[in-house]
């Protein structure tokens, strides 16, 4: 059975390009190493929430750190 994919237009795959991605700013970096664990990640996290900037904290296992990102974009989602 053959999988084929439908043809977009260039506007359509522009627009499913853009709601299709969780786009994110990294804001700073922690090592997963660290002693404390993530609670350096976390606590300055916590800081930008207080300043009014929606931060929070994923850990990157490839790279072996915890991000403090900022979400740009969310996905879409299907009614």
């Amino acid at each position: 059975m053959s999988t084929a994919t439908p043809s977009l237009s260039p506007a359509d795959r522009a627009a499913h390009d853009k709601a299709s991605f969780v786009r994110r700013r990294i804001l700073a970096e922690f090592s997963a190493g660290d002693p404390r664990g993530s609670w350096p990640a976390e606590e300055f996290a916590a800081e930008q929430r207080r300043a009014g900037v929606p931060a929070e904290v994923v850990m990157d296992l490839a790279g072996d750190r915890f991000l403090v990102i900022v979400r740009t974009a969310q996905l879409a989602v299907a009614a």
